[in-house]
């Protein structure tokens, strides 16, 4: 190529043919990942409502077309002084020892399931087939 010389004619850029959704593929995972991670974030951040409030809000609700009752908010303390070991260590209730159910009375408890069984009707052809 010389000082006069023009470098040769290239053909214009093709528009790309293919789906806007292929194309910005990258996009889309963006967006979606930054969705559910703004909704992880809500629900964590989540603060459980007081049974209290519940408890008052639902009392205002029942009496709105009712004589008009007052329901006083009971005071709250903004620093709870918690026990952990409460919820550590597992509360155990002694389990209560039952007198054994005679012989008789479990024949007539089996008796009574297997007639209850044979009154249901069989739900599917697999159940037919076993009956």
């Amino acid at each position: 190529m010389g000082m006069g010389e023009t470098p040769p004619h290239q053909p214009a850029p093709v528009p790309p043919t293919g789906l806007l959704m292929k194309r910005c593929k990258f996009i889309w995972r963006l967006l979606l990942l930054s969705n559910l991670a703004l909704g992880a974030y809500l629900f964590a951040s989540a603060k459980p409502r007081d049974s209290m409030e519940i408890n008052r809000r639902t009392a205002q609700k029942s009496h709105k077309g009712k004589a008009s009752v007052e329901v006083s908010p009971e005071p709250t303390t903004s620093s709870i002084d918690f026990n952990y070991d409460d919820f550590l260590v597992p509360v155990t209730t002694p389990v209560k020892v039952q007198a054994p159910i005679p012989e008789e009375q479990q024949r007539e408890i089996f008796q009574w399931m297997l007639e209850e069984k044979r009154k249901l009707k069989p739900k599917n052809p697999v159940e037919k087939k076993t009956n």
